[in-house]
């Protein structure tokens, strides 16, 4: 018995942003797909079209994430990031005071 995932549908806005975290962000490609609840492989693909200048098929356009599910899925990603920058900097606390004794 086969299973079958359902498809999600992403808008072009939705798809620009998680690009745009990945190329002008400098994050990993996993990591960016992690946070916005994707597979990877999808965002590696539209990684690689935009680095070769192709724009989005037609098909894909017309797919629809709602602007409240793609506000969830960007807040997603800047809470984890903020959770990382935030245990860094409580290492980093640590260590001056560990330091400065």
């Amino acid at each position: 018995m086969m299973h079958t995932i359902p498809t999600r549908q992403y808008t072009g806005a939705f798809q620009d942003a998680a690009v745009k975290q990945v190329l002008e962000g400098g994050r990993a490609i996993r990591e960016v797909a992690r946070s916005l609840e994707m597979p990877a492989k999808t965002l590696g693909n539209w990684v690689r079209r935009t680095r070769k200048g192709e724009t989005r098929s037609h098909g894909t356009e017309k797919l629809a994430v709602s602007d409240v599910q793609a506000e969830l899925s960007r807040l997603r990603a800047e809470n984890v990031q903020l959770k990382m920058d935030k245990d860094i900097l409580k290492k980093a606390a640590a260590y001056f005071v560990r330091e400065s004794r």
